[in-house]
């Protein structure tokens, strides 16, 4: 964009609609350099030296790390803004410290994770990976082979168990409800009132659920959280699926659970490493489907993180606390 002589810099290293960068040159000078185009992160001390450079005073991110050494080499900063939930690569207290807002986009790919989630469980249920395989593979010679070999099961009628009560476990609540599944939910930070399924302790999900879904975060509670002995309460004709955090189940059980006969699949959109490891367990096992962590990948993902974003920054111009600041600590020593 043309730079405007005496006007706030703003630098966007997210991906960003046209008409999000529109209502954010109406106010500022624009660097636009999403990762998606550069193929890279910055540096942090390369992104220091950048913001001090342009006096930037909002910077926007999707992946890039922002440490204590880049808040405190850029004192024009006034905002960043994650477009994602996640803030853990952002350091809040040094935010807070040098007084810059920071906002985030809750929910921002709460449609598409849910969208996905369906689409795997489709997967498993239909197998729809193998038959093309099948297909592709010269396979089908038989006319009537795929119907005794590749015979799969309904989604309607089925339990569909969903551990995370979140923006997106809701919004997998009500797929599942709309393909005739009945949902349940696990949930021990669940908030009182209309809930998208009703509650139930984790181990009686797991034990009646043909389909499980998690959507929970990784904590120090969720770690490991579905380990041999829970993976062992599930039937041997359910399913796992897994668009959360690979942390959350026990790999190496997971494993045993899938080539035992524990369960008949599983679908996992979250590895440990990026790209996965050569000698996963779970590579080359026909009862598990496997994508590369591109659940949220829709454009309208970034359509939705844009306008979020852009709004807020408004927000915070017209000296409104934004709907989605995520240290309000830092919001009185800004008014």
């Amino acid at each position: 964009m043309t730079k405007a002589r005496g006007r706030p810099h703003a630098l966007i290293l997210a991906p960003f609609t046209g008409e999000g960068l529109r209502l954010l040159g109406s106010r500022f000078e624009v660097t636009y350099e999403s990762w998606m185009e550069t193929g890279r992160l910055r540096d942090p001390d390369e992104l220091a030296a950048k913001l001090n450079e342009d006096g930037t005073s909002v910077l926007v991110i999707e992946l890039d790390f922002v440490f204590e050494e880049v808040f405190e080499a850029a004192p024009a900063l006034r905002l960043v803004g994650i477009c994602r939930s996640a803030t853990n690569h952002v350091d809040l207290d040094a935010a807070t410290a040098n007084g810059v807002a920071v906002v985030n986009t809750p929910g921002r790919n709460a449609q598409a994770v849910a969208e996905h989630a369906l689409g795997l469980m489709l997967a498993l249920a239909r197998r729809i990976p193998e038959s093309h395989s099948y297909v592709v593979g010269g396979r089908w010679v038989n006319p009537v082979g795929p119907y005794v070999e590749l015979r799969g099961v309904e989604l309607a009628g089925k339990t569909l168990g969903i551990v995370g009560l979140g923006a997106v476990g809701r919004r997998v609540a009500e797929l599942g409800r709309a393909v005739g599944m009945r949902p349940v939910g696990y949930d021990p930070h669940a908030a009182s009132g209309p809930l998208a399924a009703p509650l139930t302790d984790l181990d009686n999900l797991l034990s009646r659920s043909d389909f499980v879904s998690i959507h929970a975060p990784l904590t120090r509670e969720t770690e490991g959280m579905l380990d041999s002995r829970r993976l062992a309460l599930m039937k041997p004709t359910a399913y796992l699926v897994n668009l959360s955090d690979p942390g959350i189940v026990d790999r190496d059980a997971l494993a045993g659970a899938l080539t035992g006969g524990g369960i008949a699949g599983a679908a996992l959109d979250v590895f440990e490493t990026h790209p996965i490891i050569p000698d996963h367990p779970l590579l080359g096992l026909e009862n598990v489907v496997l994508t590369p962590h591109l659940g949220g990948a829709t454009d309208e993902t970034i359509e939705r993180h844009s306008r979020m974003m852009a709004e807020d920054v408004g927000r915070f111009l017209e000296g409104e606390t934004p709907r989605n600041l995520v240290n309000p600590a830092v919001w009185s020593r800004l008014r």
